[in-house]
């Protein structure tokens, strides 16, 4: 078993705690959990509503997977938090379903949690894998 490779991705998010964007471990790719943060400025206010953060969360994650050399393609497990649960589940749940063919979603868990970083109501994270 080699050691592990943490990476912080030039161009992402930046982190909103001491953490690192990907590690990995033979061929496992484990990507922190996103915010609904401005790659460009962190100082932006986040966008508003659960279909803009879940829309900016899924497209930083996809930032993160490019600067380790994966795509969407290659996860293979999901965990998303929410913050209002009944009222943001369906909503977040199609935009999520939007990045995924039918055929090729990943596992995936979602649960709500009483805050997030950043007062943000959404946070997802990921697992992938080299193939």
């Amino acid at each position: 078993m080699a050691d592990p490779l943490f990476t912080m991705i030039a161009g992402a998010p930046t982190p909103v705690a001491p953490f690192s964007h990907a590690v990995e471990a033979d061929g496992w790719v484990f990507i922190t959990g996103q915010m609904p943060t401005w790659p460009d400025d962190d100082s932006r206010p986040l966008p508003e509503g659960v279909e803009a953060q879940t829309r900016r969360v899924m497209d930083n994650l996809i930032i993160v997977l490019k600067g380790v050399g994966l795509e969407l393609r290659h996860v293979v497990q999901v965990r998303i938090y929410l913050t209002e649960f009944k009222r943001d589940y369906a909503v977040m749940n199609s935009t999520y379903a939007s990045y995924f063919p039918e055929n090729r979603r990943p596992a995936r868990t979602t649960v709500g949690v009483t805050g997030l970083a950043r007062d943000a109501l959404v946070e997802i994270d990921m697992v992938a894998k080299r193939f």
